[in-house]
């Protein structure tokens, strides 16, 4: 296998050189002056995977002019981002030439791939396995499992005062039947929870306030979510509200140039007031469908830039009484216990309305999920589960559960 420097592009190509990189298996040989028979036509009878599928390596009949005709035929393409379909006629030509893909290999469910790595997970397939025999025990192995997985105090309680319950009152005849009713105690306390981010069209714009501590990953989201919100059709635009981090507005510009999205942005450290207000403004009268705010990372304990938030929702209601018409606390997967304080001083402060869980994929335990849903009732928009556009993915409560705790352990 060949690495990414071994490859070349047409020089006048307009499509980012990191879109699709072909890879050889036999020796890697271009000739720039002579051209090769094209190669013949597979047999194989193509399967059509949905343009938002994440593919990771498929054998094509050929390859998009506009990249140049290799001499080797290939045999692997390597795509790094979902291929577009196609994107409204306001927002111009998509970055990604539309391309069927053909392949033969099955999508992986990329929320058990990911979830299941997890320390919850881990710790419960090891707990049954390791206790077979339904006793007292078990059930007390069950409780130190559930807060040590950073399901927490509050939310651990719940759940084992009813399944202690049920164990006095013999309806569990063996393990299984303790598992069995674990899972659904875990499913009927994300149930309430489960609310999909729908983009009201009376509101236009419709106003996403994106809100949370530093690093936790809210310019990264707000692009993954620009990307999405564009293949649902929607147009949009963005605005640099991060006038602090360096490069922060940078950072949003490029993802902006990535989709093909509208960025209004002002120099550093600009009133972030400020430049939602001619976002917001922007917005309505060019007619765009949703506007996303980007906000500086502040921590939960700072009052003073914890009122700052409440200034920009201010200055927005100027223009929109209503908005914004949602306020997404973006919360790292990794913080633990201490994202209960962070999602009760961002609530207090704006009120937010939605909660993105990000960086599953790491080390995070899992079980914070739970602790929120129990502790405050917002809504679990989406969860991150890796770098890709592709990776945030909108919250299903079964299929979390079924991640972390499947069936037969």
């Amino acid at each position: 296998m060949y690495t990414a420097d071994t490859c070349f592009f047409h020089p006048q190509s307009p499509y980012p050189k990191h879109t699709i990189t072909i890879v050889t298996q036999n020796r890697l040989m271009f000739d720039l002056f002579k051209k090769k028979p094209k190669p013949e036509p597979s047999t194989i009878a193509p399967k059509i995977v949905a343009a938002d599928a994440i593919i990771t390596e498929a054998n094509v009949e050929s390859i998009p002019d506009h990249v140049g005709a290799p001499l080797a035929a290939p045999s692997v393409i390597i795509v790094d981002e979902p291929i577009v379909k196609s994107a409204p006629d306001n927002l111009g030509s998509p970055l990604i030439t539309p391309v069927a893909i053909i392949t033969n290999e099955p999508i992986a469910e990329p929320i058990k791939a990911t979830v299941s790595k997890s320390f919850f997970a881990r710790s419960f397939g090891s707990l049954f396995s390791r206790n077979p025999k339904l006793d007292a025990d078990l059930l007390d192995e069950l409780e130190i499992a559930l807060i040590s997985a950073d399901v927490g105090v509050k939310a651990s309680a719940q759940i084992m005062a009813q399944l202690k319950k049920r164990f006095n009152a013999r309806e569990f005849a063996d393990s299984k039947q303790l598992l069995a009713a674990l899972r659904q105690q875990l499913m009927d306390l994300l149930a309430p929870i489960h609310k999909p981010l729908l983009i009201n069209t009376e509101h236009k714009p419709f106003v996403v306030l994106t809100v949370g501590v530093n690093g936790v990953g809210k310019t990264t989201t707000i692009g993954k979510l620009a990307r999405r919100f564009q293949l649902d059709g929607h147009s949009l635009m963005l605005a640099a509200g991060d006038t602090f981090r360096a490069a922060a507005v940078q950072q949003l510009q490029i993802w902006g140039e990535r989709n093909n999205v509208v960025v209004i942005a002002q120099g550093q450290d600009a009133d972030p007031a400020s430049v939602a207000f001619d976002a917001l403004q922007a917005a309505q009268s060019r007619g765009f469908d949703v506007l996303i705010a980007d906000t500086a990372g502040r921590l939960h304990t700072q009052t003073h830039l914890m009122a700052e938030l409440s200034k920009i929702k201010r200055v927005m209601a100027k223009l929109d009484a209503s908005a914004p018409h949602e306020v997404l606390l973006v919360i790292d997967g990794t913080t633990g216990q201490n994202a209960i304080n962070q999602c009760r001083a961002f609530n207090e402060a704006v009120g937010v309305t939605g909660l993105v869980v990000t960086k599953l994929d790491g080390s995070a335990k899992g079980g914070v999920l739970f602790a929120l849903a129990s502790e405050f009732g917002i809504p679990i928009r989406f969860i991150g589960l890796g770098e890709k556009p592709e990776d945030l993915r909108a919250f299903d409560p079964e299929s979390y559960v079924n991640a972390l705790l499947p069936q037969n352990l």
